[in-house]
């Protein structure tokens, strides 16, 4: 889930420029006294990187599609057998797109009722790393005449253990989207949704108003609407007008607007 990646990576910049801006202006503090620290944004980022790591295995080994009792196997690294009803795949110290050794076995199941493909995948005790999943993602892909788009949404009701024996859970649902034009600059990809991140008592509410959207000719995020709540402290981050350009503009509970840079 590269576009996921690199969305969450855009939102880790804005929210660090968050908490410098909380911390350094009297005008920004509110009653609650809410702050958002580095720790807390790795913690957010590593919960869609971790749960993502297997999902294009996973879309590849549903389109693929073998008759129950097939199997499928890719360099030893993981196997799969399928049934009519779905498959398992079994991952043996497998490294996914950077990831660090991907170890267990998924149940993925077809969910036939739905009128658009669909599948869920169930973590019991799955290993990246060192990290534990616990939960389930379900999978739909979305139809579309127009061949040059693809999308498919995600949603998440999963809890992680980390190395240091924290406890991480997300629930809700992300769209991605892609549509390829004739060039990198009109080749764009997108995110909508909302989901919920919980982590070391506090609660993340993220909102998407209007689609996150960028272009492939563009390191960031150059369009779109968003609210981040932190125990109920709301920020609105706007990404811009479609130029391209490092700035996002942060709107605070207060009204006070913030011209902040996404570079790294």
């Amino acid at each position: 889930m590269k576009i996921s990646v690199a969305v969450f990576k855009r939102i880790a910049l804005i929210m660090m420029g968050v908490v410098v801006i909380l911390s350094c202006s009297d005008e920004t503090e509110t009653e609650e006294n809410v702050e958002l620290t580095s720790t807390e944004l790795k913690t957010i980022l590593e919960t869609d990187d971790v749960s993502g790591a297997v999902d294009t295995v996973l879309s590849d080994l549903y389109m693929n599609n073998s008759t129950s009792g097939k199997s499928a196997k890719n360099d030893d690294c993981y196997n799969a057998e399928y049934t009519d009803t779905g498959y398992t795949v079994t991952f043996n110290n497998c490294v996914l797109n950077g990831s660090d050794n991907v170890n267990g076995t998924l149940v993925v199941t077809y969910n036939l009722d739905n009128e658009t493909a669909s599948y869920t995948a169930v973590y019991e005790d799955f290993y990246v790393g060192e990290i534990k999943i616990n939960g389930t993602r379900t999978y739909v892909l979305n139809g579309n005449s127009n061949e040059n788009v693809v999308s498919f949404a995600v949603t998440s009701n999963m809890s992680l253990v980390l190395e240091d024996g924290s406890t991480v859970s997300e629930n809700g649902t992300k769209t991605f989207g892609i549509t390829f034009g004739d060039s990198l600059e009109s080749t764009t990809f997108s995110i909508e949704g909302d989901w919920t991140l919980m982590a070391d008592g506090n609660t993340y509410n993220v909102s998407v108003i209007s689609a996150l959207q960028g272009n492939l000719n563009c390191a960031y995020l150059n369009t779109g609407n968003m609210t981040i709540d932190k125990n109920g402290l709301t920020i609105g981050v706007n990404f811009g007008d479609g130029t391209c350009d490092d700035i996002a503009l942060v709107t605070y509970p207060n009204g006070v607007e913030e011209e902040i840079t996404l570079k790294n």
